[in-house]
């Protein structure tokens, strides 16, 4: 008797008010905005590793599950996902996290975009016509993302709406907060050169000029032909050469080697189970990175 009178009590006193929202986040920099803004309120599950590059996945089953029992799907978007969220998506049969649907959030289309616009055509590399897709590493426009999702997840939830815009502004100005010391370290640098363009919304954040790319199209990996031409162009200027843990080190190393700049390998997405603290340490690393070249 006494043994069910306590299950009832822990069962009427214990059991949430109700179900934390199942989001389901592409990366782990979104998966982090996610947990920023929504709190206690949400579950994430994230489906790329950091360490890998999320242009390329395949699709998986364990993503398909994820999808399945997901309300809410926090995808980059502008196609960076274009490779394997659509035949994820297609197998998992949840209708409310199609494009289109309230259950679909893309982070893209919350800010403007540089680079739009380009025709998008194999022998130009991996062109994203709809625009640059790298916006989480730009940590304004990922407070703009943060305020629009704590709308939708006020959709999903009413009653927790106060909390998301509460948390969501708190994101906001804690970015607010580190963008001086961000720039007072970047000012005055000579320039950087780039694997691939994911770091361009945070060069122009911080007025850093971008002085090439290691690969010579998006995608493409060079050829020594295009790095020897690289190395002439920049022969006798100063900057540093970011690449991220997933890129080949070879291109880099070869311009580190001639260029006698330094070369920095550095993560892209924070860890699976990110919070903002940890996404704003990996934007110092790529800040106190660029900081070297002068």
């Amino acid at each position: 008797m006494y043994k069910l009178l306590l299950a009832f009590l822990l069962a009427v006193f214990v059991a949430p008010a109700q179900a934390a929202i199942n989001v389901v986040a592409t990366t782990s920099s979104m998966g982090m905005l996610a947990r920023t803004v929504g709190g206690d309120a949400v579950k994430v599950t994230v489906l790329a590793p950091p360490d890998r590059d999320a242009h390329y996945l395949q699709a998986k089953p364990s993503m398909m599950l994820a999808l399945r029992r997901a309300d809410l799907l926090m995808a980059v978007g502008a196609d960076l996902e274009i490779g394997w969220l659509p035949a994820a998506l297609q197998s998992a049969g949840n209708p409310r996290v199609l494009p289109g649907k309230p259950g679909y959030f893309e982070a893209a289309s919350q800010v403007s975009l540089i680079e739009k616009g380009e025709a998008a055509d194999r022998a130009r590399g991996d062109v994203h016509p709809m625009g640059n897709p790298h916006v989480y590493l730009d940590p304004q426009r990922m407070a703009t993302i943060g305020k629009a999702l704590a709308q939708r997840l006020s959709a999903v939830d009413p009653e927790q709406a106060a909390t998301f815009q509460r948390n969501a502004q708190a994101f906001a100005g804690q970015v607010a907060a580190h963008l001086p010391q961000w720039r007072d370290k970047s000012r005055g640098v000579k320039g950087v050169v780039l694997n691939h363009k994911d770091g361009n919304y945070l060069m122009t954040l911080l007025g850093v000029p971008v002085l090439g790319y290691v690969e010579p199209l998006p995608g493409i990996p060079p050829s020594a032909q295009y790095l020897s031409s690289l190395v002439g162009r920049l022969k006798g200027r100063q900057g540093v050469i970011l690449y991220t843990v997933f890129q080949p080190a070879q291109g880099p190393n070869f311009l580190a080697q001639r260029l006698g700049w330094k070369a920095f390998r550095l993560p892209l997405e924070p860890a699976l189970d990110a919070d903002a603290k940890a996404y704003f340490a990996l934007i110092d690393q790529w800040v106190n990175a660029v900081a070297q070249a002068r």
